[in-house]
């Protein structure tokens, strides 16, 4: 019994480690599109950095909750 547990628990883990490096790509992905459009514009501040960040947190948080609301995998 000991043993199907810690077959779930690390199958768990190794299910949801990736979850952070998937949300530092997904961040770091529109972070670094915004850049280059601020780039482009020849903004003094970052505000499409900003922004594009902002929609990065809100979509990785998305997939985040999608992927731990998915039983069936």
């Amino acid at each position: 019994m000991e043993e199907q547990e810690n077959k779930k628990n690390t199958t768990n883990f190794v299910k949801y480690s990736g979850l952070g490096f998937q949300m530092l790509a997904t961040i770091g992905i529109f972070a670094f599109g915004g850049y280059k459009l601020d780039e482009y514009l020849k903004n003094a501040k970052p505000v499409c950095m900003a922004i594009f960040g902002l929609i990065g947190v809100i979509i990785s948080l998305y997939q985040v909750v999608r992927q731990l609301n998915n039983k069936d995998s």
